[in-house]
C-alpha cells in the first residue's frame, strides 16, 4: 500500500491501484493554501495524508505518486483559480523573504560592482586613448587620472589643451565628435562614483556580516571571497586549502591539464602581503593567510570573539616574518 497526496487530497492505494480510504482538504483558504504550499515546498506532508498514515501504518509515503497515478481527479475551476492566487502569493512571499538572505544580498553587490568596474575600466580606457590622439603632448599615464573629469566639463578640446598646459591640436575635431568625446569622459566619471559608492555599501555590509573576516584582508576582499564560496556558511566550512585558490579558476583548470597547481587564487593575491612578496614565497604566505582567514570566516559564522586589531596586526607581522626568512630563491637541484 502507498500513500499518495497533493494539496487538496491524500489517498491509500494498494498494488493494483485500487483505492483502499481517502480525505480530502475542505476549508480552502488562499491563505492556508499559501501556508500548505510552502509545507509542500519545504517536504512535509498535509494533514490529511499524516491521518491516513497512523490508519494505516503499513503504507508507504509516495510524494511523487501523483505524477503517475492516472485517476488522480482533475483540479475544478475554482480550485484552480485559488492554486494559482495561493502560488503567486507564495513566489512573492520567497521574493521578500529572500531579502533577509545577505549572501544573496552580498553577491547582487558584488556582482554589480564587477560589472561597473569592468565598464568603467573599459571606457576610461578609451577616452584616455581617444584624448591623447588630439594631444600628443599629454602625458597620459601622469594625467591620467585627471583627463575624463577636465573633458567632461570643458567645451572644446582648446579648453582641455589650455587646462593641462600643453599645445592645442593641429586637427581638431568636428562638434558631433567632440560631443561624442564629452559624452564618454562625463559617463567615465559618473561610473567612476557609481564605483565609489558600490564600494562603500560592500564595505559597510562587509565589515557588520564579516567583522574578523574584513579586519584581517579588507571588506571588499572578504565580501568577495565569500561571494566566490558561495556564501558564508561554506566558506566556513571549507578546507583552507579550498579558500586559497578561490578566484584561481583558469590555473586550476590548467593544472587539471598537467600544469602546476596554483598557490593562491585572485583574492588573496590581492593582499598587499602575498603580492608584494617574491615569487618564490608567495606561496607560503598564502597558506599562512589562507588558514587565519579561514579561522576568521569560522569566527563570524559561529559567533565567536570577534578579531582584535592586536591579533590582526600579530598576523600581518607573521606574515612579513615569513618572507624575511626566504631571502633569497632555492637552489634549482
Amino acid at each position: 500500500m502507498r500513500v499518495i497526496y497533493d494539496w487538496r487530497l491524500a489517498r491509500v492505494i494498494d498494488d493494483e491501484n485500487q483505492i483502499i480510504d481517502e480525505l480530502y482538504w475542505n476549508r480552502i483558504s488562499t491563505k492556508n493554501l499559501v501556508d500548505r504550499l510552502s509545507d509542500l515546498q519545504s517536504g512535509r506532508i498535509t494533514p490529511e495524508a499524516r491521518t491516513l498514515m497512523e490508519r494505516f501504518p503499513d503504507a508507504e509515503k509516495d510524494s511523487l505518486g501523483v505524477i503517475s497515478y492516472s485517476e488522480w481527479p482533475e483540479l475544478s475551476d475554482e480550485e484552480i483559480k485559488k492554486f494559482i492566487e495561493a502560488s503567486t502569493r507564495l513566489a512573492k512571499r520567497g521574493v521578500a523573504e529572500s531579502s533577509g538572505d545577505i549572501d544573496r544580498r552580498m553577491d547582487m553587490l558584488v556582482s554589480a560592482n564587477n560589472e561597473i568596474r569592468s565598464s568603467w575600466t573599459t571606457l576610461e580606457a578609451r577616452c584616455i586613448e581617444w584624448i591623447g590622439l588630439f594631444l600628443s603632448d599629454l602625458d597620459l599615464d601622469e594625467q591620467r587620472k585627471k583627463i575624463p573629469e577636465i573633458v567632461s566639463r570643458s567645451k572644446s578640446i582648446n579648453e582641455v589643451a589650455k587646462e593641462f598646459d600643453v599645445l592645442e591640436p593641429k586637427h581638431q575635431p568636428s562638434k558631433e565628435e567632440w560631443e561624442t568625446i564629452n559624452s564618454q569622459a562625463s559617463n567615465v566619471v559618473n561610473l567612476e562614483n557609481q564605483l565609489q559608492i558600490s564600494e562603500e555599501t560592500i564595505r559597510v555590509l562587509a565589515n557588520d556580516y564579516l567583522p574578523s573576516l574584513s579586519a584581517l584582508m579588507g571588506p571588499v576582499s572578504a565580501a568577495k571571497l565569500v561571494v566566490l564560496a558561495g556564501g558564508r556558511e561554506r566558506l566556513a566550512r571549507m578546507p583552507s586549502g579550498s579558500l586559497q585558490v578561490l578566484g584561481a579558476n583558469a590555473a586550476m583548470s590548467a593544472h587539471r591539464k598537467g600544469a602546476p597547481p596554483p598557490k593562491h587564487g585572485a583574492i588573496l593575491f590581492s593582499m598587499p602581503a602575498v603580492s608584494r612578496s617574491p615569487r618564490w614565497v608567495r606561496g607560503k604566505v598564502a597558506r599562512y593567510l589562507a588558514g587565519k582567514a579561514s579561522i576568521a570566516v569560522r569566527i563570524d559564522h559561529f559567533d565567536g570573539e570577534k578579531l582584535t586589531k592586536e591579533q590582526v596586526s600579530e598576523i600581518h607581522k607573521e606574515a612579513d616574518s615569513i618572507k624575511n626568512k626566504f631571502p633569497k630563491p632555492p637552489k634549482r637541484k
